[in-house]
């Protein structure tokens, strides 16, 4: 749907809400048990690594229940500090029925959204397997992708249409597991569909399987081989059809496309995704490094809701429009020159998906970097000045309400500013490195070093210092870690000039270069001193706009 004209404002509360395809993961209150069990890694979690994850899962759309089994392969870290007993997550009202470990059933017992398993012995081997049987009617998505759950929609046809969107909420929302980001399956996972024939069944991978049973059903088997963050595998039901295609990237390995789409849609899938899905790998290829699932396969697939970054299976639902439903964000005009959720939740590819926080306290380094991603993809195909137009138009939604970084070990995420005031952190931090060479070749590096990998901020934080030659702990800690946004104080007296940085962290020393010109100052939070040209006594100083900061004359 179109939306047509809309005011700024309008623009900006909808920005807000939707942060690029976050999830709201509480609401305004107390931190309670059930955060900490959630959030972080305790002894019922510390002692086990997952492997790999075998999902099936049947859903009835007339009841919106699902009923599975989970088989989840892991080996043992260290003895449990437990006694034996294993975390397992499972979100109210959702009931785990059995755990089955080698032909025998074991014990087990409710805390909330917390299920301990009682093991029979402290004996252990290198890997092990339980089966955990379950069924349910799932927390129904109240406005996803925001507010998610199971999602239980029809097209416009009338047909069912059912998928799932729990980023931040968490995979345990439909099915048992460790849900934790810090734990993705090594191996991957499998995810077995059972729906009507009469529907399509999509998963994250690659198709391993169909297959039709007796009671007019068919089972649809798909498999990642790559690790994959647990909210991520995600099923798609649908009347779909499928279009494919491939890519020769600068790996000169082939990449499968794969788009599954509703049936009437399929013209309009192929005009839009044909135009920007390539152009987006080629740009991101070139800023990132290689896509990093070619194993696995790029995917989209039409979805109810607007749009998430499910690994290898991306949700589209953008009404084959360009911009955000037809918007542009930043209101520079450069929104509108492609398809907003198939650039930024492709961005995540590289950044939520190859490189994953371990606490989602950290969640900025998915979004700030994705949301990044916008401007870079801009830069390549119309230039370096319509990409800094942008990511100066994204400033008008940032709000400084909380920081960045959330607390850590309770499932809680910082300030929804980690879109907007993060790509404008790194495209500030990009002009302190006054190197795009050297600038992107880190951003590559980050893919490649930790391919595959959970990192936390610090460790991103100081992979930037390192291979930039600079220490930017100081500027990371004060837009990262407060909603101050530092102030270049000056004043000038005669033919001289005075600044300094205020509103600010003490030491904090961000050089800065003036507008147009190469010339650089290097304020700290002391006053110093130096001759002013004729420009600055006759027009006051002027900053280059790429610097996320504020300028302010005092007399």
């Amino acid at each position: 749907m179109h939306l047509g004209k809309i005011n700024t404002s309008l623009i900006i509360c909808l920005f807000l809400s939707y942060a690029s395809c976050a999830q709201p993961l509480h609401k305004p209150g107390k931190l309670t048990h059930q955060d900490t069990l959630r959030g972080s890694i305790g002894p019922g979690r510390d002692w086990w690594d997952v492997q790999h994850y075998s999902i099936s899962v049947t859903p009835d759309y007339n009841s919106k229940t699902i009923q599975g089994k989970v088989t989840i392969q892991f080996k043992w870290l260290k003895p449990s500090t437990t006694d034996g007993y294993m975390q397992i997550d499972l979100q109210e009202p959702m009931l785990l029925d059995a755990v089955e470990y080698k032909k025998s059933k074991l014990s087990f017992t409710r805390d909330g959204n917390v299920y301990m398993i009682k093991w029979p012995n402290k004996d252990h081997s290198q890997v092990e397997e339980i089966a955990l049987r379950y069924h349910g009617k799932p927390r129904e998505a109240k406005n996803p992708p925001w507010d998610g759950g199971w999602i239980w929609a029809k097209d416009a046809k009338g047909r069912p249409w059912m998928t799932v969107a729990c980023q931040g909420l968490g995979a345990s929302v439909w099915y048992p597991c460790k849900d934790h980001q810090s734990d993705e399956p090594d191996n991957g996972a499998t995810l077995s569909i059972t729906v009507p024939d009469t529907l399509t069944a999509v998963g994250n991978g690659r198709l391993k399987q169909k297959t039709e049973n007796k009671n007019n059903t068919a089972t649809w088997t798909w498999e990642v081989k790559s690790a994959i963050n647990n909210y991520n595998i995600i099923p798609y039901i649908g009347s779909y059809t499928h279009l494919s295609d491939n890519y020769i990237g600068e790996t000169e390995k082939n990449l499968s496309i794969d788009y599954w789409v509703l049936d009437y849609n399929a013209d309009k899938a192929k005009k839009q995704f044909d135009r920007d899905v390539k152009r987006m790998l080629t740009a991101f290829e070139y800023w990132f490094g290689p896509y990093p699932f070619y194993e696995d396969g790029y995917k989209l697939v039409e979805s109810s809701h607007l749009g998430m970054e499910h690994q290898s299976a991306i949700a589209y639902g953008n009404h084959y429009m360009d911009g955000y439903m037809g918007m542009d964000l930043s209101g520079s005009g450069w929104g509108k020159k492609w398809d907003y959720i198939i650039i930024h939740e492709s961005g995540h590819e590289w950044f939520a998906n190859n490189i994953t926080t371990n606490d989602i306290a950290d969640m900025w380094i998915h979004e700030g970097f994705t949301m990044y991603s916008e401007p870079l993809f801009i830069e390549y195909y119309y230039g370096k000045k319509a990409a800094d137009a942008y990511v100066q138009g994204i400033r008008r939604n940032i709000a400084n309400d909380k920081p960045l970084i959330g607390p850590y070990g309770v499932n809680k995420e910082g300030s929804g500013d980690m879109y907007n005031k993060g790509a404008n952190l790194l495209h500030t931090i990009r002009q302190i490195i006054n190197n795009d060479t050297l600038f992107r070749n880190i951003l590559r590096g980050l893919n490649k070093d930790f391919y595959h990998k959970t990192v936390n901020s610090k460790d991103v934080e100081n992979y930037f210092s390192k291979k930039s030659g600079k220490d930017l702990s100081g500027i990371f800690d004060q837009y990262l870690r407060t909603t101050n946004i530092p102030v270049l104080e000056y004043k000038l007296e005669g033919d001289k000039i005075s600044y300094r940085w205020t509103n600010c962290n003490t030491g904090f020393d961000m050089p800065v270069r003036l507008s147009e010109s190469d010339e650089w100052l290097y304020p700290t939070t002391e006053w110093k001193n130096q001759a002013a040209t004729a420009d600055i006594v006759s027009n006051g100083l002027s900053v280059d706009k790429n610097f996320y900061i504020k300028v302010k004359k005092v007399e």
